[in-house]
């Protein structure tokens, strides 16, 4: 497997964790980590062992944000500099987001600036109750530019002014009712939590969930509704005949468990 410098990869049973690895600056990114989740989140897609990937931070927070030291040196850059390293970023976000499989971040601690990046791109996002988020950028004078996508995909545009004009700090109870993680708990109930809805995707056809990953993204960044008829339409059609839609329509019809359930 192979060895990051930054972050660690860990896979048990058909679950996949990217663990953020700088815990003793609370997992602050810099262009290395930014390289190395973009490479992990890349690779993960022809995996065929893993079903489901969690993003997670080691030590006391999930990301306080990008790191001093980075920063310090990317406030010289040129244009040219600072376009070539936030794209890299964007990139990595968007890996994220495009991940075939379905994708948890798993928040506790600290989730600052381009942190909250990080865990709006995955599919579902779950903190404890005393996480701090903050989208803290125009505090320093610049803004969220490369999370926005994704940010606001979560909380709306209305929401992002919210958090972003003023760059409040909120804990996760705020966090969710902004819906920018799906469900902030006591912290004695993340890890039941998380289990909970790993179990409930094991029970979903694998290749369903990737074709259905794909139906949104199409339809939530892409497609006109005129132009969602005939695609709709093509998807369910091929999806039906295809060996794991034929299994899971046969396994319904016979009462029983469907393959990969069985294999779970």
């Amino acid at each position: 497997m192979k060895q990051y410098q930054t972050i660690q990869f860990e896979i048990s049973g058909d679950v996949g964790t990217v663990w953020l690895n700088r815990p003793k600056i609370h997992n602050a990114f810099n262009e290395v980590m930014i390289a190395e989740v973009l490479d992990v989140f890349t690779e993960v897609n022809s995996m065929d062992n893993i079903r489901i990937v969690v993003l997670r931070g080691r030590g006391k927070s999930f990301c306080a944000g990008a790191d001093l030291n980075w920063m310090g040196g990317v406030a010289g850059y040129t244009f040219e500099q600072n376009y070539a390293e936030s794209l890299n970023l964007s990139k990595c976000f968007y890996a994220i987001y495009t991940c075939v499989k379905p994708t948890i971040a798993v928040v506790h601690g600290a989730a600052i600036g381009g942190a909250n990046g990080l865990l709006a791109a995955c599919d579902f996002a779950y903190a404890d109750n005393n996480t701090t988020f903050s989208l803290s950028e125009v505090k320093i004078g610049i803004v969220p530019a490369c999370i926005s996508p994704y940010v606001t995909k979560r909380v709306g545009e209305y929401g992002s002014k919210e958090l972003m004009l003023t760059g409040k700090r909120i804990k996760g109870p705020e966090a969710e009712h902004h819906r920018l993680v799906n469900k902030s708990l006591p912290p004695e109930m993340l890890e039941e939590h998380l289990e909970s809805v790993v179990a409930l995707l094991r029970t979903s056809g694998p290749k369903a969930m990737t074709q259905c990953k794909n139906l949104l993204f199409e339809i939530s960044n892409k497609l006109t509704l005129e132009e969602a008829i005939t695609y709709t339409a093509k998807m369910i059609a091929e999806i039906r005949a295809s060996e794991e839609g034929q299994e899971g329509m046969a396994a319904f019809l016979n009462k029983r468990k469907p393959n990969w359930v069985e294999r779970s």
